[in-house]
């Protein structure tokens, strides 16, 4: 499901290719910048830790820290 539903920040389930609105609303917040982003415009976000993303290379950054943390 996708598109906006509501006000307010939405709550989701991040799938591989897509995602499940869990509790509806309009946004979704980075989870480095803390920057709202609306559901229309929602394009990055990593499944495996249920984070959203503003920006390609935030969700580069991210994904670059993540996988330091790992090794």
């Amino acid at each position: 499901m996708h598109g906006p539903r509501g006000g307010g920040e939405a709550k989701l389930k991040y799938l591989s290719g897509s995602f499940d609105i869990i509790v509806p609303g309009s946004y979704v917040i980075c989870a480095v910048s803390g920057e709202q982003i609306s559901l229309a415009d929602l394009r990055y976000w990593d499944w495996e830790v249920q984070e959203a993303y503003a920006s390609p290379e935030i969700s580069f950054r991210r994904s670059e820290e993540l996988r330091n943390k790992r090794k």
